[in-house]
C-alpha cells in the first residue's frame, strides 16, 4: 500500500535541486536563506527526536509558538513522525491552554521560552510529559535537543483517513471544539487550489499571515510547498515592508485587513504589482469598496475565497478570466466540493434565496475530537456538514455569505442578517466600516445594535446614520441605537469579534439602564 502520509506528498513535491532557496526571511535581524535541503534536515531532526521519545501512535503536538521557519519545520516534522499537528493561537492566555491540554491531553508541547514556566505547570499538571521551547531566534530546548538526531528519516506509513491536524475554533459560541482533520482532508484541498489557482513554475509567494491557522499554515504554506515555489517570509506584516517586495513576487495571500493596511501606502500603484499574478483574500468579508480601489489602484482583481477550520477550502472566484471575480461573492463551490441552502427545517431552498449553507466533499472534517454528540448534530442525516454560514447562491452558483447563523437576529419575530445592514451603513458617506450584533429587549426579544468606524478625517453622527437608514431599509432592520467607535475588536485573522460586542452591549436594553432609541 502507498505511504499516504501528507508529508510524503509535499516532500516529493521538493524542486529536483535541493540547495535552491525555498525560504527567504524577510523581516528577520539578519535576513536568511533556507534552502529546500534544510527543510528536509530540520524537519528529519526533529522528527527523530519525537520518534526518541517513544511516543503512542498518533499522539497529539500542541504548538504554541511565534512565527518562524523552524516552526514550520516543526509542522513538518510532526507530519513526518505520524503524529498530529495542533496549533495554538500565540494569543491564547493560561485558562485557554488548560482547556486545550486538557482536552486535547498531547503527549508534547511546544512553547515560547517565556512562557515555559506556567504553561508547562498546565501541561505537566495534565499529564504531558514533554515540554519544549522555541523562540523565533533559533533558540529554545527543542533546537538543542534535535540537532543531536540524524538529519535523514523515513517517514511514518499514515493512510489517508488518519490524523494529521486538530484545529480547535474560536469557541464564541461556548467552549471551542477540536475540528480532526486527516492527511487526505489537507492533500485534496491542496491539490484542488493548487490547479484551480493556477500555481505554476517560478511562482514566488509572500507569506505574511500566522501558522496556526487554516489561511496561513494549509492554504498558503501547502501550496508553496506543493508548488516547489519559494516563499518570502513576514514574522509580522508590515505594509511598507510587503509593498517593498511585491516586485520579487508572484501571489499574496491576506485578510482584508491586510488589503485595506496596503491600500493606505502612497506608493502602492501598478508599477508595483506588475510582476504579480494573483493577490487572494480571506478568512473575513471583503468590503465591496476595498476591492474596488485595489482594482483601480494596481490593475488587479482580488479573488475572494472561502473556507473553515472544519472543512479548509470550500468556495473561490475564478482564478481565469480575471473579468469573472466578483466582488462581495465568494465564488462557486471547488471542484470536488458540494455546497447547498436548506431552509432551517433542512428543505432545499431556490437561487438567491437566503438559508444555511451546508457542503460535502473530501476535504470536509472527520468531526469534533471527543465530541461525537456534537458532530452529529453538525451534520444532516444525508451527511453534509451544517458550516453555520447563512447565504445564498445564484443562478450561475456564486455564493454570497450573508453572516453567521449565530449571528442572525430575531427582532420582534423578524429575521434580521447584519451583513445586509453592515453593507447599507458601509455605503454611507464618511463611513469605513461598521458591525451589527443583536442584544436582549424587553419588547423586540432582540435588538439591532451597530457599530460604526468613521474614515480618517471624516465625522460620522449617530442619529444621521439612523436616518439614513430608515429611507434604505426596512424600519425592523434599522438599529435602535448606533456607536461611532475608533475600531473594532478583531481576531488574529482580522474577524469581528462579534461576541464581544454583544457582551459590550448585552445591558444596554435592561430596566433601568437609560438607554434610548434615537
Amino acid at each position: 500500500m502507498p505511504n499516504n502520509n501528507l508529508f510524503v506528498a509535499l516532500r516529493a513535491a521538493f524542486p529536483a535541486d535541493l540547495d535552491q532557496i525555498a525560504i527567504s526571511t524577510a523581516d528577520s535581524p539578519t535576513p536568511l536563506d533556507y534552502t529546500w535541503r534544510d527543510l528536509d534536515r530540520g524537519s528529519a531532526m526533529i522528527a527523530n527526536l519525537l520518534d526518541s521519545l517513544d511516543l503512542p501512535p498518533a499522539s497529539r503536538v500542541a504548538v504554541q509558538v511565534e512565527k518562524s521557519v523552524e516552526a514550520l519545520m516543526l509542522y513538518l516534522a510532526v507530519l513526518r513522525a505520524g503524529h498530529v499537528y495542533l496549533p495554538l493561537n500565540t494569543a491564547y492566555q493560561a485558562g485557554e491552554i488548560e482547556y486545550f491540554v486538557g482536552n486535547a491531553e498531547p503527549a508534547v508541547v511546544v512553547c515560547s521560552a517565556r512562557n515555559f514556566d506556567w504553561v508547562s505547570r498546565i501541561a505537566f499538571a495534565a499529564g504531558t510529559r514533554n515540554v519544549f521551547t522555541l523562540d523565533d531566534d533559533r533558540s529554545g530546548s527543542l533546537l538543542a535537543r534535535a540537532v543531536f538526531h540524524a538529519d535523514q528519516h523515513q517517514p511514518a506509513e499514515r493512510s489517508g483517513d488518519d490524523l494529521a491536524a486538530i484545529l480547535y475554533t474560536s469557541g464564541t459560541t461556548g467552549r471551542s471544539k477540536g475540528a480532526m482533520l486527516s492527511h487526505d482532508n489537507l492533500l485534496s484541498n491542496a491539490r484542488v487550489l493548487k490547479d484551480f489557482w493556477g500555481w505554476t513554475a517560478g511562482d514566488v509567494l509572500i507569506h505574511a499571515l500566522p501558522i496556526f491557522h487554516v489561511h496561513g499554515l494549509f492554504v498558503a504554506i501547502h501550496g508553496a510547498l506543493l508548488n516547489g515555489s519559494r516563499m518570502i517570509w513576514f514574522a509580522r506584516f508590515d505594509p511598507r515592508a510587503v509593498l517593498a517586495r511585491l516586485p520579487e513576487a508572484t501571489v499574496f495571500m491576506g485578510v482584508p485587513t491586510l488589503y485595506v493596511r496596503l491600500l493606505a501606502q502612497p506608493g502602492l500603484d501598478r508599477a508595483a504589482c506588475a510582476r504579480m499574478r494573483l493577490f487572494v483574500s480571506g478568512s473575513a468579508p471583503l468590503l465591496i469598496e476595498t476591492f474596488g480601489e485595489w482594482q483601480q489602484r494596481t490593475g488587479h482583481t482580488i479573488l475572494e475565497r472561502y473556507g473553515m477550520s472544519e472543512t479548509l477550502m470550500l468556495t473561490s472566484n475564478p482564478y481565469r478570466p480575471e473579468s469573472a471575480r466578483r466582488g462581495g461573492t465568494v465564488g462557486p463551490a471547488l471542484p470536488g466540493v458540494a455546497v447547498r441552502v436548506h431552509d432551517d427545517k433542512g428543505g432545499p431552498l431556490r437561487s438567491g434565496e437566503i438559508g444555511g449553507i451546508e457542503v460535502k466533499g473530501p476535504n470536509v472534517f472527520k468531526g469534533y475530537w471527543r465530541m461525537p454528540e456534537k458532530t452529529a448534530d453538525e451534520f444532516t442525516t444525508d451527511l453534509w456538514f451544517k458550516t453555520g454560514d447563512v447565504g445564498r447562491i445564484d443562478e450561475d452558483g456564486y455564493v454570497t455569505i450573508v453572516g453567521r447563523s449565530k449571528d442572525l437576529i430575531i427582532s420582534g419575530g423578524y429575521n434580521v442578517y447584519p451583513a445586509e445592514i453592515e453593507g447599507v451603513i458601509n455605503e454611507l458617506p464618511g463611513v469605513a466600516e461598521s458591525a451589527v450584533v443583536g442584544v436582549a429587549h424587553p419588547d423586540f426579544g432582540e435588538a439591532v445594535v451597530a457599530v460604526v468606524i468613521a474614515r480618517a478625517g471624516a465625522s460620522v453622527e449617530a442619529e444621521a446614520v439612523v436616518a439614513a437608514l430608515k429611507s434604505r431599509i426596512a424600519n425592523f432592520k434599522v438599529p435602535k441605537r448606533v456607536f461611532v467607535a475608533t475600531e473594532l475588536p478583531r481576531n488574529a485573522m482580522g474577524k469581528v469579534q462579534k461576541n464581544l460586542l454583544r457582551e459590550q452591549h448585552k445591558g444596554l436594553f435592561a430596566a433601568g439602564a437609560g438607554a434610548r432609541e434615537p
